[in-house]
């Protein structure tokens, strides 16, 4: 199957309620990337595309821990066009955001319209799937916390809140020097207009995995804070090895999660809380240090 002229799809990788990802080959230097195809048949869809785009387009720089977007494609039948920053949009494009205010698809009628999201290939899988398939690694354990922070500290930087991180939205890239973790999937991503700090920015709109949402998020009112809660939960569960896709015993698990936490981990609890996400915003090589200063009693609680 072919995306435009310039990729070809090699086989699915795996499909959620937003869009479908494929293995894909760029056709003129044959290198792999992974293609993601989200459905405008609805408005909602829509606007968690274009905030997907937004956010990973709105940052002038990359970094080494959030996955790379090469570019984004609307297809309208068979017609294909890549999507713009700036002013000057073409009128695809424009659809597009009108369909977000006015709650309706305003793109052609009769027409299947898709937008194609590629972007790096990332041959480890998820965080998930490679954690739990693999025997206790406090090393490693190490290395992702690292990773992740580092992750999360240029994200908020870049004044841009994730809202839904979790292990299955973090990919991993195997290689030489070890696997490397790239935040993905920013579909319910907010990006914090204007100077203000992204931890003063209030959100009132309750999203994310149930595992892994602050205790903010479900009263209705809070900041980019709640990025760091679910990096805890993320930190906790890589060293557990513990995964929550049984979703028929969710509320089991949390009781369990809760007591587990109060009345054995509690010291680990707190030293990583008071030592390890106090400084996540106060930038990488700050937190870089605070987390090597932490590794001798993260050892020491065999993680």
């Amino acid at each position: 199957m072919e995306v435009g002229a310039k990729y070809t799809l090699l086989q699915e990788l795996g499909r959620g309620n937003y869009g479908v990802v494929y293995e894909a080959v760029q056709k003129s230097n044959q290198t792999r990337v992974a293609v993601k195809r989200m459905s405008c048949i609805a408005p909602e869809h829509v606007e968690l595309a274009l905030q997907e785009f937004w956010a990973l387009q709105s940052v002038q720089s990359q970094h080494r821990h959030v996955v790379r977007l090469e570019e984004c494609v609307l297809q309208c039948g068979c017609d294909f066009q890549p999507l713009q920053r700036g002013l000057r949009k073409p009128d695809s494009q424009l659809m597009l955001i009108e369909s977000c205010f006015k709650g309706r698809v305003c793109l052609p009628p009769r027409t299947a319209c898709y937008l194609w999201f590629v972007m790096e290939f990332c041959d480890g899988g998820t965080m998930n799937d490679y954690v739990l398939s693999r025997s206790t690694n406090s090393a490693l354990n190490k290395r992702f916390m690292v990773q992740l922070s580092s992750a999360i500290t240029f994200l908020h930087t870049n004044q841009i809140v994730h809202r839904d991180l979790k292990p299955d939205n973090i990919l991993v890239c195997t290689g030489p020097r070890g696997p490397v973790l790239k935040v993905a999937d920013f579909g319910l991503s907010k990006l914090c207009l204007g100077k203000v700090n992204v931890n003063q920015h209030r959100f009132f709109s309750a999203c994310g995995s149930d595992f892994y949402m602050a205790p903010e998020m479900w009263e209705g009112s809070y900041t980019a804070k709640a990025d760091i809660f679910a990096l805890g939960i993320i930190f906790w569960a890589m060293i557990e090895r513990i995964t929550f896709k049984d979703a028929s015993s969710q509320k089991e698990l949390l009781g369990n999660v809760c007591s587990t936490v109060a009345e054995i981990k509690a010291g680990c609890a707190e030293l990583l809380i008071q030592d390890l996400w106090m400084d996540i915003l106060a930038g990488e090589k700050v937190l870089g240090s605070e987390i090597k200063t932490q590794c001798k009693y993260i050892c020491a609680l065999q993680l």
